[in-house]
């Protein structure tokens, strides 16, 4: 596997204003990095104390960070193309490669249903969070989490598990494999030393009279059917969640802060179009795995775990619709209320409730991709993401299609056709809601190509349908490596978002070529500055790099 290709930038170099010092090794972009290297030891586990964490997180980690005056820093982990190559926190999938429905329905698969496998056998309850669950075994010994419905929400929080994680992962993220299935009491039979786990790591025996008393709290058809969510037992050592800033410093492949990575910080925009409130360090689990093609190699592999209660979830089941417009404590929120004496009305009040059978208080009316909050400020990539950040997280949200999405939603199982039928179309909704609000404060031009001195480009915009392309044209400016002005011209924008035009190379350094393109329409203007050279061994053009200012 190839590595990150570092940017070049040379400082010293005599550029003119209008085009920055960066510059780009002539050579192929990274597609992956080798993150994979053996790690002997098994890194020590991370403990996740919630309040702890709620503490550091709304309060004191956000007055120390702030009075540490930090310097606004470009994401790094990125290609010179500005992408995210694959690595153990992120594999490219949805508009990479063809992601079929089917396999989204599907994914991330491994081990396959336990359905087949009855009775399942309650090894202990599990530890942290707020609802019932249980660690079960099937009749093959495949290790499960059993979680279920509250009493009085039927399907919603089982839904909401698999619905998320299908779209986290075709996005390209490390998700848990999740089914939701059907049983009854008598498929659960208590192992005969099955246990009861604190967060505080002490135990105690699990009876039957527990048992019962924990399954009382859930929901149950009339016929005695229950609906479970059952998610298959990462394989490896769990390590727990990882750390919002810094690395995990006995893990040497870890080497990027976590609050600079672009696959990190870009989670904003997907996590506000999934209304994925619940964001802390429980959520996350970092994994010892062993090395398929060699199981003495270990090394840590990043997961997202546990998004039940998004898709406007957390604010039905705790009747409370501040959730995803205010943090839990939110000293911003609570002065312009008390300066206002509470005339001031806020987004969340506007609020529809709907009691409708397996959905959350998911909307769009009120949607503002740029607003969204999660549950505290206490993961900080997500809060110190910049546009450019959640722009390229937006340009691979907006891939999924309508079937793709159907997909994901159908595999829930949710009763009520209508009820799943206006959830598709919600979540397209907030999807181009979000790509069209990122779209307009980045120039949103991407996949350059070049061949034939032809510089191919194609507008996200036009091609998404959030702006025309009559009104909008590019003004497209050559440059040597110096920054010495070769040549400048004017192209109308593509029907379907693809513009070419025609360059001419610089004569000097394998023709290193930086075009700056400017777009403009009403009430936008933006650039991006595509690097070009020509490859030693062929000749032919070639895209080297992307940059947007």
């Amino acid at each position: 596997m190839m590595r990150l290709l570092p940017l070049l930038v040379l400082a010293s170099c005599a550029t003119t204003p209008t085009v920055p010092p960066v510059r780009f090794a002539n050579a192929p972009p990274a597609r992956a990095v080798n993150d994979r290297a053996n790690v002997a030891a098994q890194p020590v586990p991370r403990a996740f104390v919630r309040w702890l964490y709620n503490y550091d997180g709304q309060f004191q980690r956000r007055i120390t960070r702030a009075l540490e005056l930090h310097r606004p820093e470009r994401a790094r982990g990125i290609n010179a193309l500005d992408e995210v190559p694959n690595s153990t926190w992120f594999t490219n999938r949805i508009g990479v490669r063809d992601v079929s429905p089917e396999e989204i329905a599907t994914a991330p698969g491994g081990v396959g249903s336990p359905e087949a496998f009855k009775p399942w056998t309650i090894v202990s309850t599990k530890v942290g969070g707020m609802s019932v669950g249980f660690i079960i075994k099937d009749t093959r010994g495949e290790k499960f989490l059993l979680k279920f419905d509250p009493r009085g929400l039927p399907e919603a929080e089982t839904a909401t598990q698999v619905i998320v994680g299908k779209l986290l992962w075709a996005f390209g993220y490390n998700v848990t494999e999740d089914y939701v299935l059907y049983v009854h009491k008598q498929d659960l039979v208590l192992a005969p030393d099955a246990v009861v786990k604190d967060i505080f790591g002490h135990k105690s025996p699990l009876g039957q009279r527990e048992l019962d008393k924990r399954l009382a709290l859930i929901e149950t058809a009339a016929d005695g059917r229950i609906r479970v969510l059952v998610s298959h037992w990462l394989p490896g050592k769990p390590l727990g969640g990882h750390a919002a800033e810094g690395v995990r410093g006995d893990d040497p492949n870890d080497r990027i802060p976590h609050e600079l990575r672009r696959d990190l910080r870009g989670a904003y925009a997907v996590f506000s179009w999934l209304d994925h409130f619940d964001i802390h360090e429980g959520n996350m689990l970092d994994v010892w795995v062993g090395d398929p093609a060699d199981p003495k190699r270990h090394y840590v592999k990043h997961y997202w775990v546990d998004y039940g209660v998004a898709l406007g979830f957390s604010a039905k089941k705790n009747v409370d619709a501040r959730y995803g417009y205010e943090f839990y404590w939110d000293p911003a929120a609570m002065a312009r209320s008390l300066l206002s004496f509470g005339a001031l009305e806020r987004p969340w009040e506007q609020r529809k409730w709907r009691d409708v059978r397996g959905l959350g208080l998911y909307e769009t009316d009120l949607y503002d991709p740029g607003a969204w909050v999660s549950s505290s400020a206490a993961y900080v990539p997500i809060y110190v993401a910049d546009r450019i950040d959640k722009f390229w997280a937006s340009k691979i949200l907006i891939r999924f299609t309508r079937d793709q999405i159907k997909a994901a939603v159908d595999s829930a199982q949710l009763s009520d056709p209508k009820a799943a039928a206006w959830l598709v179309d919600a979540l397209i909704a907030r999807q181009r809601a979000t790509a069209r609000y990122w779209f307009e404060r980045v120039n949103p031009l991407d996949e350059p190509a070049i061949a034939d001195d032809t510089l191919c480009f194609k507008d996200l915009a036009i091609a998404h349908a959030f702006a025309p392309a009559g009104n909008t044209h590019y003004a497209i400016t050559t440059y040597d490596h110096a920054g010495t002005q070769l040549a400048a011209t004017d192209a109308p924008a593509g029907d379907s978002g693809v513009t070419c035009t025609r360059l001419g190379l610089a004569a000097d350094r394998n023709g290193y070529t930086i075009v700056r393109v400017d777009t403009t329409r009403p009430q936008f203007t933006g650039t991006t500055y595509f690097h070009l050279a020509r490859d030693p061994t062929t000749q032919a053009a070639r895209v080297i790099g992307v940059w947007r200012p």
